[in-house]
């Protein structure tokens, strides 16, 4: 039974409306019906209330899970993750794969199955890439499907996922497609499919993808060997788009009410995507501006740069003595600060500060930031001590957005830097988050090092064990008791997390306590145990 089918049973038993249970634990009606349809709970706040609600225990609410699942592990995607399809370019992911993805959305906009079809007209598909050398084979492929099936593509060359997500919606496109690996290194690319609204694809509708990519036209209700090809004037046209990108650029330019003329900001732009627009947009507003990342050559993105090393640019800051930096990664959906002192400000720190932003204006839902349970137990304290609460999540800004959108929350974000402010966007955008950032410094006239100082985090640290089976080993009753022993040790300043990677065969040994040496020593204990158990491979 999952955990949605748990609810209903006892919602059922207890006789209580999904109205009811909504205003109980203060949620939407639609997120009690979407739980009950199989997407499960993915707030630790709402489980614990539940519980609390019923009379159960956590375990008995989670038995037979292995973890808080994700709303998706329902349908088993074969290509597509939480972040769209990666793999290595030309191996896991090629323009055989691109071509179909284009082949299977240009139809499937212009059938009555996508829900939008409009009568008589060409669907339109918004297309965008970062700098990888990948991104123009796979670019070409997904616009030739597309075009095949009669879709109009509009191509805006390089630019941002945040900014495809603004075109998408903002221009009434059926989709929006982000050519990406994000912060991987040149090799891997992806793509990202976004619906109407900005937001991620659903994965129904990815499902449906594979379907066809795998050639079962069955799940598809087509008769025929393949999709039928556009013929005549039903073929579809590519366009140039740029103008797009460039309207996208005067919005995030519009939302800034301060000129930074007296400002010195550094940028780290990862040599990806917002090689050109991050320097247009500070410059238009009046900034100093110093750019380091920002000569891409298709082999050279997130190398040594960018938001996951911001070695260079903190070192930027300091010599240059300017008043702030932001690193961006390689779709600049992330930004990592920089403060003025070149220590590092990340995701947990820019959403405490945002957060005290939008509280001390009202703008703040129930006082609520949404984070994942990889933020750092001392952030979440420090949003306590400012009179905010922390709702988390599983891990993906994916999981972020949806607990936003269920209780119409304004801000959430994960500890690597994807920050998402509702009013503003429906997506994690860096450069967007670099100016509210710097909003707040015009407002208060504070440095980041000081709006940053309320928050003292716990030292971190993670093993990464590589093991031959991710659930086995995580729910291995020797495993779980050498964790319960870490955290019974640590006293409750601090914690333990045990949690799989979605992408590799990786079980996550976190552990956060007040000090550096003493997670370092539990981690690797408990990186012993799964050793010994036998789990570990090469």
């Amino acid at each position: 039974m999952t955990i949605g089918e748990k609810i209903s049973a006892l919602r059922t038993m207890g006789n209580i409306s999904q109205e009811e249970l909504a205003e109980k634990i203060s949620v939407s009606r639609k997120a009690v019906y979407s739980w009950e349809m199989d997407k499960d709970v993915t707030q630790i706040e709402k489980i614990i209330q539940l519980c609390e609600l019923f009379g159960i225990t956590t375990d008995e609410l989670l038995k037979e899970q292995n973890s808080i699942k994700k709303p998706t592990e329902k349908i088993k995607n074969k290509y597509f993750g939480t972040d769209g399809f990666r793999g290595e370019a030309g191996v896991g992911l090629t323009s055989a794969h691109a071509y179909k993805i284009g082949r299977f959305l240009g139809w499937y906009y212009s059938s009555p199955l996508s829900g939008c079809a409009k009568a008589g007209a060409r669907p339109r598909v918004v297309l965008g890439k970062d700098t990888r050398r990948s991104s123009y084979m796979l670019e070409y492929s997904i616009a030739a499907g597309l075009a095949a099936s009669g879709a109009d593509v509009y191509m805006l060359h390089v630019t941002t996922t945040p900014s495809v997500s603004y075109v998408t919606r903002q221009d009434g496109f059926d989709c929006g497609i982000m050519i990406t690996a994000s912060h991987n290194p040149f090799y891997d690319n992806g793509i990202k499919v976004i619906n109407r609204y900005g937001e991620k694809l659903d994965d129904a509708t990815t499902a449906l993808i594979e379907d066809y990519i795998d050639g079962d036209m069955k799940a598809l209700g087509v008769s025929t060997a393949d999709l039928p090809e556009a013929q005549g004037e039903k073929i579809g046209c590519i366009v140039d788009y740029a103008s797009g990108r460039n309207r996208y650029m005067a919005y995030l330019i519009s939302l800034a009410s301060h000129s930074y003329k007296n400002l010195r900001i550094g940028l780290d732009c990862a040599n990806g995507a917002s090689w050109m627009i991050a320097k247009a947009v500070f410059s238009a507003l009046g900034a100093h501006v110093e750019v380091i990342g920002a000569e891409p050559d298709g082999l050279n993105i997130n190398r040594a740069c960018g938001s996951t090393h911001t070695e260079k640019l903190r070192t930027l800051v300091k010599e240059r003595r300017l008043d702030v930096g932001f690193a961006f990664d390689g779709d600049a959906d992330r930004c990592i600060a920089v403060d003025e002192k070149g220590n590092e400000v990340d995701g947990d720190k820019m959403l405490y500060i945002l957060g005290k932003r939008l509280h001390a204006r009202g703008m703040l839902k129930n006082d609520t930031v949404v984070a994942t349970v990889m933020s750092n137990s001392g952030f979440v304290a420090s949003l306590g001590e400012a009179g905010m609460k922390c709702v988390q999540t599983t891990v993906g800004d994916r999981f972020v957005y949806e607990c936003m959108q269920e209780n119409d929350y304004a801000l959430g974000g994960e500890q690597s830097g994807h920050i998402i402010i509702k009013k503003y966007a429906t997506t994690g955008d860096g450069i967007l988050t670099a100016i509210m950032l710097t909003e707040e410094l015009c407002d208060t006239k504070a440095s980041l090092s000081e709006l940053a100082s309320p928050v003292v985090l716990y030292p971190q640290y993670t093993q990464n064990v590589r093991v031959s089976d991710k659930n086995a080993a995580m729910n291995d009753s020797a495993v779980r008791a050498a964790a319960t022993k870490a955290e019974r040790e640590i006293g409750g300043k601090g914690r333990v997390l045990l949690r799989k990677s979605g992408t590799e065969p990786l079980l996550r040994v976190m552990v956060e306590c007040e000090s550096a040496e003493e997670c370092r020593a539990h981690a690797e204990a408990i990186a012993e145990v799964i050793k010994e158990r036998g789990y570990c491979v090469e």
